[in-house]
């Protein structure tokens, strides 16, 4: 093993850990893996310039509200807004990188304690049934911004306790376009739940993506291939 055999794991939720409401139906956590062995500067030069020359350099790329034409991105038209998605997915489906969703029912796990009890649980059945990839590297570093302090400890308890070769870093946002495609991955798997339980999209992602079958078509299916179980179902089926 060499030093560059290390392992980045960037993390990004979706919704709160607040009661069941029809606008926050799940609590969703992403997890992006990228082996830093394999270099990913070109396709973030790519991304770079395209922020810059549309004075977005200065901004992590928040795929909810740039769907919702909210904060930031308010008085960008459809076609911008399109644009800075399009290039965020490219970005993410160009580079060598798997990932994991896990999303929590709010209807289901009715309470702050339970949601975050079924969360341990979960991550934790995947790292211990995944154990021999993620004890093959010399480190695995976790990035999070620490935007809930619940699931900063949450994180802290189970990677610390599963893993020997774990360090946990607090990042900012702007400053990692990986924690930026957890970001996307997290409204993807929103977006997911929501056709697989044949809900209604919302208006605005409506006028966003169009009908289901091009969310689908467009996104959704490219995504499915990169997710970590099925990059590595040889593993994840032992």
């Amino acid at each position: 093993m060499t030093k560059e055999n290390i392992l980045s794991i960037f993390i990004d939720e979706s919704g709160d850990l607040g009661n069941f409401i029809p606008n926050s139906p799940y609590y969703i956590v992403s997890f992006v893996f990228h082996e830093q062995k394999n270099n990913i500067k070109s396709q973030v030069k790519i991304l770079d310039d395209f922020l810059t020359e549309n004075n977005l350099e200065y901004q992590a790329i928040h795929t909810a509200p740039l769907i919702r034409r909210e904060k930031n991105y308010k008085h960008y038209d459809i076609s911008l807004r399109s644009k800075i998605f399009k290039k965020l997915f490219n970005f993410t489906k160009n580079i060598d990188i798997t990932y994991k969703s896990i999303t929590i029912d709010k209807q289901q796990y009715k309470t702050k304690h339970l949601i975050l009890r079924a969360l341990s649980k979960e991550l934790s059945l995947f790292l211990s049934k995944n154990i021999e990839y993620f004890n093959s590297f010399d480190d695995v570093i976790v990035y999070y911004d620490d935007g809930q302090d619940e699931l900063s400890e949450i994180l802290t308890i189970i990677f610390g306790g599963v893993l020997h070769n774990f360090e946990h870093r607090h990042i900012s946002p702007v400053d990692y376009k990986l924690f930026q495609s957890a970001d996307l991955i997290c409204t993807l798997t929103l977006l997911s739940n929501k056709l697989n339980e044949n809900k209604n999209l919302t208006n605005s992602e409506k006028i966003f993506f169009g009908s289901k079958g091009k969310l689908r078509k467009n996104y959704l299916k490219t995504f499915e291939k990169f997710a970590f179980e099925n990059a590595y179902k040889k593993l994840f089926n032992k």
